[in-house]
């Protein structure tokens, strides 16, 4: 489906009452991945006709596009001339009553089959198997934001249909058990950052954090690892190996172990579409290093996004905290950005999402305003960083932690 119209000097933004005004036969606009394009003229020198293309006048028109459009960056050069603009922040990405949720999952599901599609039609080249490994961590990584929206209950208003769509997406999208992330992640939210309370700060003897808990190691001369060099080997044994490794072992561990046979069924039923695709293509040999290849990307964007809103603030015992301060002490920002809200799925808003679980994730940035005019109102500290801030104080506060434990078990 191509496009046409008018391009104004500056770009405006619309809201969907006012797209939805042009869907007459002489004056339609229509909406590509936010985008406003005036196809009043263009329709009826389109290529598919102007029938295809006028049946989306007023509304999002992105999957269609996608759908007919094989060659994305051609079809840009009669775009271009077309904008007029773009939906407003405030406004939602789809129009009317459709579903927010089945277009994510199909995004995911989309960016799969592409994968798979590539190494089947031009073969197995160790390029193509990059390209190939990119796109399907890329798929895997989005799918656990939007498994993170359905395990929050903020997609639908009813609780057991968040439930049932969480199971699917975490189970056959990306080979998980939401009864493993329910149990571990509610925990988390309950008590951020609280040793002995959160999993997330359990580290099972391989990293001390904080400035509390590497003194009290260094004071009881405990030396599971040398804590001193924890942020060089942070690189070796955090990012490469969580999700791989540890977090494959906890889920198989829960779903045997409760003997939860609904999430085993969806967790058995990612692998086998997985191997279905992949074993025809590299064997079965290939196809596990293909997964675990995917997987040890998957993890380095993971454990990047989720650690750097939380593992450099305050990490402490219990202090019996009010809800708004014990979020802000253990949780920071990152910047807003189109990038960075897409690579974190708008878990840079990590203290909304705090303060609010069940809030639906486009709406975290309408209310951080309020949310900060609260912390300077009781004179909270509301943490704000860039990407790459919050990136390196992963790394630094892992290296003040172990220089504390070092000093603590020599001198203590």
């Amino acid at each position: 489906m191509g496009v046409g119209g008018q391009q104004t000097e500056a770009a405006d933004v619309f809201s969907w009452e006012e797209v939805q005004k042009h869907r007459s036969r002489n004056d339609r606009w229509l909406v590509i991945s936010r985008k406003v394009y005036n196809i009043s003229q263009w329709a009826k020198r389109h290529p598919g006709g102007s029938h295809v293309i006028g049946h989306y006048a007023g509304e999002d028109a992105t999957e269609a596009f996608t759908a007919f459009h094989p060659d994305q960056k051609f079809v840009q050069k009669f775009l271009k001339p077309l904008l007029i603009g773009e939906l407003a922040a405030t406004e939602p990405s789809q129009d009317g009553n459709k579903n927010a949720a089945i277009i994510q999952d199909f995004e995911t599901l989309r960016t799969q089959a592409l994968a798979w599609m590539m190494v089947w039609y031009w073969g197995t080249s160790w390029t193509l198997t990059l390209l190939c490994a990119v796109m399907l961590a890329t798929s895997q990584a989005q799918a656990g934001w939007l498994q993170h929206d359905f395990g929050h209950l903020s997609v639908f208003k009813k609780s057991k249909w968040n439930h049932l769509v969480h199971k699917f997406v975490i189970g056959h999208l990306k080979g998980a058990a939401a009864s493993w992330w329910n149990h571990l992640h509610y925990n988390h939210h309950a008590k951020p950052n609280v040793l002995s309370k959160d999993p997330d700060v359990n580290m099972s003897g391989v990293f001390v954090l904080g400035s509390v808990q590497p003194v009290e190691y260094g004071m009881k001369k405990i030396k599971h690892m040398p804590y001193n060099h924890q942020h060089q080997y942070f690189f070796l044994l955090g990012p490469p190996l969580l999700v791989p490794v540890v977090f494959n072992l906890q889920n198989l561990n829960v779903m045997i172990s409760r003997r939860n046979w609904v999430d085993l069924a969806w967790y058995l039923s990612f692998y086998i579409r997985y191997f279905s695709c992949y074993v025809p293509l590299y064997g079965v040999f290939g196809a596990v290093a293909l997964n675990l290849f995917v997987r040890f990307l998957e993890s380095h964007w993971f454990v990047w996004v989720t650690q750097m809103n939380h593992l450099p603030m305050n990490i402490d015992h219990e202090k019996n905290r009010d809800w708004v301060t014990m979020q802000l002490q253990a949780t920071c920002n990152i910047e807003k950005s189109f990038f960075n809200d897409w690579f974190s799925g708008h878990l840079n808003f990590q203290i909304e999402h705090h303060l609010f679980p069940r809030m639906p994730r486009h709406n975290y940035h309408l209310v951080a305003p309020r949310v900060r005019a609260l912390c300077d109102k009781h004179g909270i500290s509301y943490q704000m960083k860039t990407l790459w801030r919050g990136m390196t104080d992963v790394v630094s506060s892992l290296k003040t932690s172990g220089d504390l434990w070092l000093d603590a078990y020599l001198h203590k």
